[in-house]
């Protein structure tokens, strides 16, 4: 099969990787890729975000499938305009994937089908936003409705650090349209778990849970970023509890969904906490996780592209088993992120670390100046480990991330250890 990847990540070289790796494959095509997909994708100078150009470069190339990585352009259509051109596509159409770009859509649907998740207010002014946070003593999330490239959250600890939230989104526009309306919810107590599954429909196949780690510092502190790291399996989290979750949360949500007219094809991510009172959805995506799939995708064992096929309504149900191994990414982050993250370090030492056993290393924010390897985004490179258990596997991508440099590497030390809650 030949096959068009969209995005240029971290998440789409590691679904490169695996998708390297399917019998099935005869060509991959990236766009617009990055240094890393290079090596394992022809790539092309088309943005994400360039609906028209990727569809017509999907038809000038005569793939078979396209891959849609980032939320972007689910969320603006891509999977739609694919369609009407006779080709087929893993992702969500736009209908679908509001469930990512509207937060308060999500809510509607999540109460519609009696998924369980926090209370909430929907507020597009201040005034009423400070009413909803009275009303909590200011201990609650703060999170922009739109898309934010995994900013637009706030957890608060006060009425002063929730209303600064709320004026950033609404008064200061921080985060654009995304920001226009904001939600206060409650803050859950507990710890976080990823949970995504690929569908076909009302299909559902479960995937590896994994646990990402989205503050900044050590110890949980410091500002939300993107993910700076991630394991799976999640201590605690067995097979029985996997199938509760889909049964209470993927499934109902999808059903929903079905129930408006809309049917459901790719990865539905949802981001929970396991609270005292059960699982909680905090959030939904409609792709896969970043940094989720650097630690699921070196777990799988069967073909991704089958799987992914399969979604896609292109072929038979997939058979994807999970590996035994533990998988440990850690993330390493340009100076100055996620708040002002500085580009153009030169960066070394990524063909050593990618030699340890059980490593790969994927390029998340880098470029290629015909001479050096540079930063060129916030998240930098994800170093992913597979090992016996997650004490092995940690060990071996710490080993591996200590022969890379670039000025103001920054990385949390903490990947894999006990969660704070």
């Amino acid at each position: 099969m030949r096959v068009l990847l969209v995005g240029s990540g971290g998440r789409e070289h590691a679904l490169a990787w695996g998708l390297a790796r399917s019998p099935g494959l005869d060509e991959l095509h990236a766009a617009p890729g990055n240094p890393g997909m290079a090596e394992l994708a022809t790539c092309h100078p088309v943005p994400s975000d360039d609906l028209e150009r990727l569809t017509a470069l999907a038809v000038s190339l005569a793939v078979d499938l396209v891959v849609i990585g980032p939320e972007v352009p689910l969320v603006a259509g891509l999977a739609d305009r694919l369609s009407a051109a006779a080709v087929p596509s893993f992702g969500p159409t736009a209908a679908a994937a509001r469930l990512e770009g509207s937060k308060a859509f999500a809510k509607s649907v999540m109460d519609a089908a009696g998924v369980p998740t926090a209370r909430f207010s929907v507020c597009d002014t201040v005034a009423a936003a400070q009413l909803a946070i009275a009303e909590s003593e200011g201990e609650v999330v703060i999170k922009a409705d739109g898309l934010a490239a995994g900013k637009g959250v706030f957890v608060c600890e006060s009425v002063a650090e929730a209303e600064d939230a709320v004026r950033a989104c609404l008064v200061d526009r921080r985060f654009g349209g995304a920001g226009g309306r904001v939600l206060i919810e409650e803050r859950l107590r507990g710890a976080e778990v990823s949970m995504l599954a690929l569908c076909a429909g009302e299909d559902v196949l479960a995937l590896a849970p994994a646990r990402d780690y989205k503050r900044a510092l050590d110890g949980d502190r410091g500002p939300n970023t993107g993910g700076m790291g991630c394991i799976s399996p999640v201590p605690g989290l067995d097979a029985a509890m996997v199938d509760e979750i889909v049964a209470t949360v993927h499934r109902p949500v999808i059903g929903e969904l079905a129930r408006r007219g809309v049917e459901f094809r790719g990865c539905l991510y949802a981001g929970l906490m396991l609270t005292d009172d059960g699982p909680r959805v905090l959030e939904f995506n409609t792709r896969w996780g970043d940094p989720e799939t650097q630690v699921i995708v070196p777990r799988l064992d069967g073909s991704l592209l089958d799987a992914l096929c399969w979604s896609a309504g292109i072929g038979a149900r997939a058979q994807l088993a999970v590996s035994a191994e533990a998988c440990v990414t850690v993330v390493l982050a340009a100076r100055g992120y996620p708040d002002a993250p500085q580009q153009g370090a030169v960066i070394t030492g990524v063909d050593a670390a990618g030699r340890h056993p059980g490593v790969s290393v994927f390029h998340a924010g880098t470029s290629h100046d015909g001479h050096s390897l540079r930063v060129a985004g916030g998240r930098v490179l994800n170093v992913s480990a597979t090992g016996a258990d997650l004490g092995d596997a940690r060990r071996r991508a710490y080993a591996a991330a200590a022969e890379i440099e670039f000025d103001g590497m920054q990385l949390r030390a903490d990947i894999g250890e006990a969660v704070h809650v």
